[in-house]
C-alpha cells in the first residue's frame, strides 16, 4: 500500500513565488541605500543633489546595456545559475559602495546594478513560467510587491543604521541582504515543470516586429511609472523636513509609500482579475497619482494627500507588468523580457538624475513631486499606445 503524503500548505507555484518576492526584495533594499542615506552622503562626498540622483539612477544604467544580453544568457544557461550569479555581482558590488573613494562607490553601484538587471529581467520569466495560463495578473502583483518592501525595509531601517553608526554600515547590510538573497535562491528554488507541448527555448532571437514593439513600449510603461515612484520615495523626504520632520522621521513617514505597495499591489491586481477591466484600473492609478503628486507641495491638506497616493499608487503595477506576457510568445519570453527590461533601465537611469537636476535649478523642494506627476501622465499616454499597438498587425500577418 502506497502512503499518501498530506498536501502541502501551498501549491508549488506559491512557493516558488515567495521565494522569488524574498530575493528580490533584497534588490530593492540595496537600490534604496543611495535614497535612504542621501543626507549622509551629500555631506560626505559634498555632493549635490544632481549627483545624488545620478547614484541613485547608476544602479539602473547598466540595465540599458545588458538587460537584452541578460536574457540571451538566462535562455543559454538557465534562469536559475543566471540569478545567482546576478545576486553574487549584488554582494560584490554592495561591498564596494561602502568605500571612502566616491569613484570606487560609483563603481560598486554600477556592478551591483549589473547583478540588479539579470535578478529582474530572470524573476519576471520565472514567474511568467510558473503562472502562465494560472492567475498570471495576481502572481504578477505580488511578485512587483516584493520591491516597495525592499524599498520600504530600507526606509524604515538604513537611515537608522547610517545614523547610528555610518552611511557605509548601511552599504555593508545590504550586501548581505543580497547574499542571504542568492543562499535562498541557491537553497530552494526549482524550475516549473515543462508542458511537452510548449516550444524549446532556443538560443537565437526570432521575435516578430509586432513583439518587438509590444514590448518596447510596455517596458517604457514600466519605466515611466517607476521613475515617478523612485523620485518620491527619495526626495519627499526633503519636502517633510521642509515643514518641520526630522530626517529620520521624515523616512519613515515616506515609507508609509512602499508598505501601503505591498499590500495593495497584489489586492488591486486580484481585483484586476476578477473584474477584468484593467485598462480602468491603471488609468486610475496613473491619474490620481499625477493628479495628487502635482498637488502635495502646495495645499494644507498635505498628509491626506500624501496617503492617497500611497492607496492609489499600486493600482497599475502588476497590471503593467501582465502586458509583457500579453506581448510575448513563449519561445520568446527571455529575449523578450530583455527588451522590456532594457526601456525600463534606460528610463531609471536618465530621468532620476533629470530630476536632481531640476531640483538643484529650481531651488524648491517642491520640484521633484512636480516631475514625479509628469512621469505618471506619460505613463498613461503609453498605455493608450500600448492598446493601439495590440490592434495593429504587420502586412505579412494579415
Amino acid at each position: 500500500m502506497v502512503e499518501e503524503r498530506p498536501a502541502p500548505f501551498l501549491p508549488q507555484r506559491w512557493q516558488i513565488l515567495l521565494v522569488l518576492f524574498l530575493a528580490r526584495s533584497s534588490m530593492a533594499y540595496q537600490f534604496q541605500t543611495i535614497g535612504s542615506v542621501g543626507p549622509f552622503l551629500i555631506d560626505g562626498f559634498r555632493i549635490d543633489f544632481t549627483w545624488l540622483g545620478t547614484l541613485i539612477g547608476l544602479y539602473m544604467l547598466p540595465g540599458a546595456v545588458v538587460a537584452l544580453p541578460s536574457g540571451v544568457i538566462g535562455q543559454r544557461f538557465g534562469a536559475r545559475r543566471a540569478v545567482i550569479f546576478g545576486l553574487f555581482l549584488m554582494f560584490a558590488g554592495g561591498l564596494l559602495t561602502a568605500s571612502s573613494s566616491f569613484n570606487i562607490v560609483l563603481t560598486g553601484r554600477l556592478i551591483s546594478g549589473i547583478g540588479g538587471v539579470i535578478l529582474n529581467v530572470m524573476m519576471t520569466k520565472m514567474v511568467t513560467d510558473w503562472f502562465a495560463g494560472h492567475e498570471i495578473v495576481f502572481a504578477m502583483s505580488v511578485f512587483v510587491a516584493s520591491w516597495p518592501f525592499g524599498i520600504a525595509l530600507g526606509l524604515m531601517t538604513l537611515p537608522l543604521v547610517a545614523a547610528t553608526w555610518h552611511w557605509s554600515t548601511a552599504m555593508y547590510l545590504a550586501a548581505f541582504v543580497a547574499l542571504a538573497g542568492l543562499a535562498l535562491m541557491a537553497a530552494l528554488y526549482r524550475d516549473p515543470p515543462r508542458n511537452l507541448d510548449e516550444p524549446v527555448a532556443k538560443f537565437s532571437i526570432a521575435m516578430e516586429s509586432r513583439e518587438w514593439l509590444l514590448v518596447s513600449i510596455a517596458g517604457l510603461i514600466w519605466g515611466l511609472y517607476n521613475v515617478g515612484y523612485i523620485v518620491l520615495v527619495s526626495f519627499l523626504p526633503e519636502l517633510f523636513t521642509a515643514r518641520g520632520y526630522t530626517h529620520e522621521d521624515a523616512a519613515r513617514i515616506v515609507s508609509v509609500l512602499g508598505w501601503a505597495l505591498i499590500f495593495c499591489v497584489p489586492l488591486a491586481g486580484y481585483v484586476a482579475q476578477r473584474v477584468n477591466r484593467p485598462n480602468l484600473l491603471m488609468t486610475l492609478g496613473f491619474g490620481l497619482v499625477a493628479l495628487s503628486a502635482l498637488a502635495l507641495p502646495f495645499i494644507s491638506a498635505f498628509m491626506t494627500t500624501f496617503f492617497l497616493i500611497a492607496v492609489v499608487a499600486g493600482l497599475p503595477a502588476g497590471l503593467i507588468m501582465s502586458l509583457a506576457s500579453q506581448a510575448l510568445s513563449p519561445q520568446n519570453r527571455a529575449i523578450g523580457m530583455g527588451v522590456f527590461y532594457a526601456f525600463y533601465y534606460a528610463s531609471m537611469a536618465i530621468l532620476p538624475a533629470l530630476a536632481g537636476r531640476v531640483r538643484d535649478l529650481s531651488g524648491s523642494p517642491a520640484s521633484p513631486a512636480i516631475f514625479a506627476a509628469g512621469m505618471m501622465g506619460l505613463s498613461l499616454v503609453g498605455l493608450i499606445a500600448f492598446r493601439l499597438a495590440q490592434r495593429w498587425k504587420p502586412v505579412g500577418e494579415r
